[in-house]
């Protein structure tokens, strides 16, 4: 069985609609939605998400973290019913929750196909990389529901794609399909749907590839900067890149570019 730490270790046994995999050997984990056909994601998920995002950053074996599901379709949604029945006091803290793999210090890739709706869609835009193919749909149907989107989906979607399109997209519970979302700058990639799983192998050997300490702070450093001027942001990645000078990683990164090597970086 797979061993996680942080608190998240006492829910290992009782995962609700998950799974989680760690292969050490490629610094990699998988988180897996898995119930099928279309990975609702219920209420009581929505924690244990949270709480095996801050065990995987804690954990120094993973360096890259792979959100997926079985199946054909990624997510259709939220458990609705779950909605009415949740005390104000949980669902106030829903978009903390689905907010977990922007917080986490690692990369964290995406795979979405077919239906990625709802939340699935609002933690796949908590990601960093969101791999699609042409089967998938993404869309925030919570107007359906006399409801808006409740775990970021909105906000995340207009700082992607501006408010013009955010409104079609919200206003109307409209699909976008996985090429319109490459198009648009959502996905970081569209790849024929038999490849999705290979491309995100392939950006998982390439993330590992860099300086872990490199991948953090730039990651930390686009999420505070995002609503930052451009005067504000441009002094913040100044003294990120003073402190990453004085690195272990930088000296590697140097030193491996002037020998024709490559580097072999361990995160300091």
């Amino acid at each position: 069985m797979t061993a996680l730490k942080h608190s998240a270790q006492t829910l290992l046994g009782q995962l609700d609609g998950f799974s989680v995999e760690i292969d050490e050997a490629r610094e990699r984990a998988d988180i897996i939605l898995h119930r099928p056909p279309f990975n609702i994601i219920s209420m009581a998920q929505r924690d244990q998400l949270r709480l095996v995002f801050e065990s995987l950053d804690e954990n120094p074996a993973v360096r890259v973290i792979v959100l997926r599901a079985q199946g054909e379709h990624f997510s259709s949604g939220g458990d609705i019913k779950g909605f009415l029945e949740a005390s104000p006091e949980h669902v106030s803290k829903l978009a903390w929750n689905i907010a977990a793999p922007a917080r986490c210090s690692k990369p964290v890739i995406a795979v979405n196909r077919g239906y990625c709706f709802g939340v699935g869609f609002e933690i796949s835009l908590a990601c960093d990389f969101r791999l699609v193919s042409a089967t998938t749909q993404y869309a925030l149907p919570e107007q359906k529901l006399g409801q808006i989107p409740g775990s970021g989906g909105s906000a995340r979607l207009q700082k992607m794609i501006g408010i013009t399109r955010t409104k079609d997209v919200v206003m109307r519970s409209r699909r976008i399909s996985g090429q319109q979302a490459y198009d648009w700058g959502i996905a970081t990639e569209c790849v024929p749907d038999a490849e999705l799983e290979s491309a995100a192998d392939a950006l998982v050997d390439e993330l590992r590839k860099f300086s872990p300490l490199a991948q953090r702070t730039a990651k930390k450093l686009l999420n505070d900067t995002e609503d930052a001027t451009l005067t504000t942001a441009i002094e913040l990645e100044g003294h990120c890149y003073s402190r990453l000078r004085s690195s272990d990683d930088f000296r590697e990164g140097v030193e491996a570019f002037h020998a024709k090597r490559p580097a072999h970086f361990v995160g300091s």
